[in-house]
């Protein structure tokens, strides 16, 4: 009853800060009118974009992204996939996952958490960079989900605030709520941005492992699980310019925490079951941009720093002290330059290099024991060669990387990796013409164990029957990444990739009697094969023809059509016999009367395929989700209301390789909400946008990413 009372507080209080800023902003408007007629838009953003190397999806601007949390947002992209059981994948690769040009850090459980705790209307957008080059860290695996929080610049002060309310109803009702405000400015000498909100989410899970045998099903455990996250972040940045130079300072803070009921119950066995997670993230950068006459030339330094730290508390009822106290503590230091200028012999051509030193140390506890002590040392250096003849453009590149990876635990060490690599990349491209092109890919690459694999503590959850840990052993898996795609007007594309893995790193479970045990190790050899097709069908071909559907000059952001996704992928796995799946993926954009946007997105995996060691029983991530929305006041207030899974169909069951052992999940994915986005207008109608605050780098311009 308390917590009914106080979030019937909250909506009455949601209720009076939109009736105040809708009153506030139209008189505001009215008294701005005539300054408001000279404001014009210069370009709109694109929903998709699709690069020779990367695909770019806008988060700001797509209200059926943006309503939720970060991971749900991600759910929705066509070709990704993210699950609890084998990690995030786009269209067959292995993700490693960044935030703003650097890399999280961070993998498995801790990374979905992170992610469900942070607001998906903090995100600018999303870049999928699926053959990343050699200015990339060659641990980036088979691709990269760029999460760019970055924000422009404004030669004025403004501010955008930012409010989402959602609740689940399962089986009772369930709040999410949360609050952001964008703060930034720039004058002539200096510019600023002050980004921070808070996230409080109420959600449940309920799961199940069973044995399927020739006489029936046998419970191993039953899990009901209420969950309740806070998350407050805190992102900063300054720059300065020094003539022709700038200086970037950027410093992010990170809370959260979090905490679980569960009830669970097994063979003879019945406990009710409590866990709290505090965790902070803290990242510091500071990045000096050298800049020439020549203004392709381009010279960067960046230093940051990287702190992550973690606490895990689990108490069975009836027990008088904790049945686990685990905490983590990873601290990263990263050096980097890069450099750039063009060739001169060559059309649009670049020449690129640098180097990067980077330490990360690891250290885990149980009950103020330290279980592993681990350190990592890469000094690395690249170049890269871009050139173009008439149509055809390629990339040359290269990267060596020398590795220095030592640790123990409280028993013994582990096996050393001191090795030194070369990765190379290779790409050409042939454009028919600005909007269709064909490009080949070739590039070889490494994922090193993530610490949270590594952790040999349990920081999820126990019973008498499950127990979580990781594999302080893992050993990093290289990879052999190739690609051909055709790609046109941004929408449409057709394409194939080879992702071949040695030492994958994949999830088990392993059973013993009826102890479940879930944890890393390494095959010996993984190849995902994965063919995909997206197309756009705009609903006007179905009244106008084609014929005259080809000469209309429309923005595809404001038409009404439908999008086609399919993919199939294939896990192969030596001594294994696999069936490949399917992903469907259908988003259908509809414009109706007064502008209001209605977007239906459906998304379905076939069952029976290969999930690396786990089958897929039932299809998942079977769900249709709803949302309606509309600018109003020229454009500054954006409401939108959405439904997710509206007949609550998404949940997963897989069959564990090699044992008897079923999976099931499902949790309260149901939700009904509404958001909304308000920019307070400017006195200034002469303010222009200044893309450089937050860490964009010397290769903005060509979409290229710092790392």
């Amino acid at each position: 009853m308390k917590r009914n009372c106080t979030m019937k507080k909250i909506y009455i209080l949601h209720a009076f800060l939109l009736g105040t800023i809708l009153n506030l902003s139209a008189q505001e408007s009215n008294k701005k009118a005539e300054e408001l007629k000279e404001v014009t838009i210069i370009k709109s953003k694109k929903a998709i974009e699709q690069r020779a190397d990367r695909t770019i999806f806008d988060f700001a601007n797509q209200p059926s992204l943006n309503s939720g949390s970060v991971l749900e947002g991600l759910k929705k992209l066509p070709g990704l996939i993210a699950s609890d059981i084998a990690g995030m994948m786009y269209q067959g690769k292995q993700l490693d996952v960044f935030m703003d040009g650097r890399p999280l850090n961070i993998s498995s459980n801790e990374l979905n958490g992170f992610l469900e705790g942070m607001p998906a209307n903090a995100i600018e957008k999303i870049e999928i960079i699926t053959q990343p080059g050699a200015e990339f860290p060659a641990t980036s695996g088979g691709a990269i989900l760029n999460i760019i929080t970055n924000k422009n610049a404004k030669n004025f002060l403004s501010a955008t605030y930012t409010n989402s309310v959602n609740v689940t109803n399962y089986d009772n009702l369930r709040w999410r709520v949360n609050n952001s405000v964008l703060l930034n400015a720039k004058n002539k000498y200096f510019g600023w941005q002050l980004n921070m909100g808070q996230n409080y989410r109420e959600s449940a899970i309920w799961a199940s492992l069973r044995k399927d045998e020739n006489s029936g099903q046998t419970i191993i455990t039953n899990t009901e699980t209420d969950r309740t996250g806070r998350n407050n972040y805190i992102k900063s940045a300054l720059t300065f310019d020094l003539k022709k130079d700038r200086l970037l300072l950027n410093y992010d803070l990170n809370h959260n925490n979090n905490g679980n009921a569960t009830l669970s119950n097994g063979p003879g066995f019945s406990t009710q079951d409590q866990s709290d997670s505090k965790g902070w993230r803290q990242d510091a950068v500071a990045t000096y941009q050298k800049r020439f006459a020549d203004k392709t030339k381009k010279l960067d330094f960046r230093f940051n720093f990287n702190r992550n730290q973690n606490n895990f508390l689990f108490n069975t009822a009836g027990s008088i002290s904790p049945v686990l106290e685990n905490s983590s503590d990873q601290n990263l230091y990263n050096l980097k330059f890069d450099y750039s200028q063009p060739i001169a012999f060559s059309e649009e051509g670049k020449l690129s290099f640098g180097s990067l030193y980077e330490v990360l140390s690891f250290q885990t506890q149980s009950r103020d024991v330290i279980n592993l002590d681990y350190e990592r040392k890469t000094t690395a250096a690249y170049f890269e060669f871009q050139t173009k003849f008439n149509s055809l453009s390629f990339i040359l590149g290269g990267r060596a990387e020398d590795y220095n990876i030592t640790g123990k635990t409280n028993t013994t060490d582990l096996a050393p990796f001191k090795q030194f690599r070369f990765f190379p990349n290779a790409s050409a491209q042939y454009n028919f013409n600005k909007s269709i092109f064909f490009n080949l890919n070739y590039n070889k690459k490494i994922t090193l164990p993530s610490t949270s694999a590594l952790n040999p503590n349990n920081t999820t959850y126990q019973n008498q029957n499950v127990s979580t840990i990781g594999n302080p052993n893992l050993q990093p898996t290289i990879y052999d990444n190739y690609e051909v795609k055709l790609s046109a007007y941004d929408y449409a594309f057709i394409g194939y990739s080879l992702s071949s893995a040695k030492n994958q790193v994949i999830q088990r479970l392993k059973l013993n009697s009826n102890i479940v045990v879930n944890t890393n190790e390494n095959a010996s050899e993984v190849k995902v094969h994965n063919f995909n097709i997206g197309l756009p069908i705009p609903y006007m071909l179905f009244t106008k023809g084609l014929a005259e559907t080809m000469k209309m000059n429309v923005n595809p952001d404001e038409m009404n059509f439908l999008f086609v996704y399919a993919g199939y992928q294939l896990h192969q796995i030596p001594t294994i016999e696999t069936k490949g799946f399917w992903v469907y993926n259908l988003m259908s954009q509809l414009v109706l009367p007064s502008k209001i946007k209605f977007v239906a997105n459906f998304s379905y995996i076939t069952a029976k395929g290969n999930y690396y060691y786990f089958i897929a029983n039932k299809p998942f991530n079977n769900t249709l989700d709803l949302s309606f929305s509309k600018k109003f006041l020229k454009d500054q207030l954006s409401v939108s209301i959405n439904v997710d899974d509206v007949f609550n169909t998404n949940q997963s069951e897989f069959l564990a390789y090699n044992t008897p052992l079923l999976s099931n999940n499902k949790m309260d994915t149901r939700r009904f909400g509404f958001s909304i986005n308000y920019k307070i207008p400017t006195k200034n109608k002469l303010a222009k946008e200044t893309p450089i605050l937050l860490n964009n780098d010397k290769k903005e311009e060509t979409g290229i990413i710092g790392n």
